[in-house]
């Protein structure tokens, strides 16, 4: 695999590393590949919100379920697509609830959510990779001890996180955070088939917004597309 991750993420996850679910992890992707099967995301993006966003710099942790599987649409981060992708129907509903919240007002010619990421905001799936047109298809390969433990570490070494967890399969996760220590905030997934049963209206983005001021952190622009031209 063509790893690239920011130092304090390979401190922070390095016994994970060497955990035997992770080598056969490993060797099933690799196996994969070598029988000619297409991977999402590319290898070298397979770790993009880690190195996008440095371990001490997370402030708030946005779960995803896997990568996008269609071709040219994952890049490492959840609900983000890059530059010249069509954003997805989830995605755009994310952008109608941000104007609805907050009163900003992304464009949805850009799916490419850096900008998030590298304000502190965690785009993690998790399974961080998945097969062609096959959706959860790596679900059952070691990725979901790993990301478990990204977000027990984050709880554990971290302070003032918010995790927004969104849908029943994100709001599992909620077993591996502190909430005496981080504010989980859940919500129905942005999907067309669930966001008008309780993501439209949950207000997490002004929520997330006013929490981390309270604590002094500085809150995230919500605008992905903010300092462009």
């Amino acid at each position: 695999m063509e790893v690239r991750i920011e130092p304090g993420w390979k401190e922070a996850l390095g016994m994970e590393f060497q955990k035997e679910y992770f080598t056969e992890l490993v060797r099933h992707l690799k196996v994969e590949r070598a029988s000619g099967k297409t991977l999402y995301p590319p290898g070298a993006l397979i770790f993009n919100a880690f190195e996008l966003t440095p371990f001490d710099s997370v402030k708030v942790v946005i779960l995803g379920q896997d990568p996008y599987h269609g071709p040219g649409q994952a890049h490492g981060l959840s609900f983000s697509v890059p530059d010249g992708v069509k954003p997805p129907p989830s995605l755009m509903n994310i952008f109608k609830e941000i104007a609805s919240d907050t009163g900003l007002r992304p464009s949805g010619r850009s799916g490419n959510l850096t900008r998030w990421a590298q304000q502190g905001v965690l785009l993690l799936n998790a399974s961080l990779t998945v097969r062609a047109n096959e959706p959860n298809s790596h679900a059952g390969i070691g990725w979901m001890p790993f990301t478990d433990a990204v977000i027990r570490v984050l709880s554990e070494r971290r302070d003032n996180i918010v995790f927004m967890l969104w849908g029943r399969f994100a709001q599992e996760k909620a077993a591996q955070v502190d909430p005496a220590r981080h504010l989980v905030l859940r919500a129905a997934h942005p999907s067309p088939f669930s966001a008008d049963k309780g993501f439209f209206g949950c207000r997490h983005f002004s929520r997330a917004n006013a929490w981390l001021v309270s604590k002094g952190i500085t809150p995230v622009d919500w605008n992905p597309e903010s300092g462009q031209s």
